[in-house]
């Protein structure tokens, strides 16, 4: 398993469009990190920074002690949307997840190796759908979607499993369904996982470390016992956070009770509401 590092790193876009702002993080074999903050607060830059879908402006990023520019067959990647072949199954869509140590030829025809096959089998299995392995993307739903990418991911065999706002799209019953597949997938496979999320309840509920950040810089580095309220708030509405729908400054309770799980469950909303609204002004 690898040890993530990101020293100094900053992302810059264009003149003077700061994604990231020197962001440091080390994250160590087997965690279970979850990213939070507002929208455009750079955590898919990170994820893709991670992934070396695009490079830092300046810093160094490493996976396991070698450049991430060396480790990409180590990170797997589930992103926001599907990004499926709808008229193939769900196991032939896994199955693409071995395109990396496939020559094009013998993956189009489906002659990839017994190995990888059983590969795919048991990723889907892994995240509830080896009964579903010949039933088509287009006819399932966006919870099963999800979980074929994931089990996409899983076939790459990685070390490191990014997941970026995977349930962003997802009802509360599904976005709680694949959270827990994809922990189970980290649990089973001893990954190490880094997943970006809007949903402060889910977060809490799967996530085992927390980092947030807003307009760039990391703002909070800590367990689910030190995410409070005020923190929540605080990267959400930045220090002023006299519009936050929640004042409380009491640690945000255990996610096992009821009116805890409705009361995150509406800040979530309302600030995702909030989120639109802004935006819509905006442009």
């Amino acid at each position: 398993m690898p040890r993530v590092s990101v020293s100094d790193v900053s992302k810059v876009f264009g003149p003077d469009t700061v994604a990231l702002d020197s962001v440091s993080l080390e994250i160590e074999s087997g965690e279970f990190v979850v990213v939070l903050g507002p929208s455009g607060a750079g955590k898919s830059t990170l994820l893709r920074i991670l992934n070396a879908l695009t490079d830092p402006t300046t810093g160094t990023v490493s996976i396991g002690g070698n450049p991430v520019s060396e480790s990409r067959e180590a990170v797997g990647m589930v992103f926001q949307m599907h990004y499926l072949i709808e008229s193939m199954s769900a196991y032939r869509n896994a199955l693409t997840g071995a395109l990396g140590r496939t020559d094009d030829i013998r993956s189009v025809l489906t002659l990839n190796s017994r190995d990888d096959k059983k590969a795919a089998l048991r990723a889907l299995r892994t995240v509830g759908l080896l009964k579903q392995a010949e039933q088509r993307a287009s006819s399932m739903s966006g919870g099963q979607k999800q979980r074929v990418g994931i089990a996409r991911a899983l076939v790459q065999n990685p070390s490191l499993l990014l997941a970026d706002e995977p349930v962003s799209s997802l009802d509360p019953k599904a976005a709680r369904d694949v959270m827990r597949y994809l922990k189970q997938a980290a649990e089973e496979r001893d990954l190490t996982t880094i997943a970006s999320l809007h949903q402060v309840n889910i977060a809490r509920e799967f996530g085992e470390r927390f980092i947030g950040i807003r307009d760039g810089r990391v703002v909070f580095d800590g367990s689910r016992e030190e995410l409070s309220m005020d923190i929540v708030d605080t990267l959400y509405y930045g220090e002023d956070n006299s519009q936050s729908p929640n004042r409380d400054s009491q640690p945000v309770p255990e996610v096992s009770d009821a009116w805890a799980r409705i009361r995150l469950t509406i800040f979530s909303a309302v600030s995702s509401e909030r989120r639109w609204f802004g935006e819509l002004c905006f442009w």
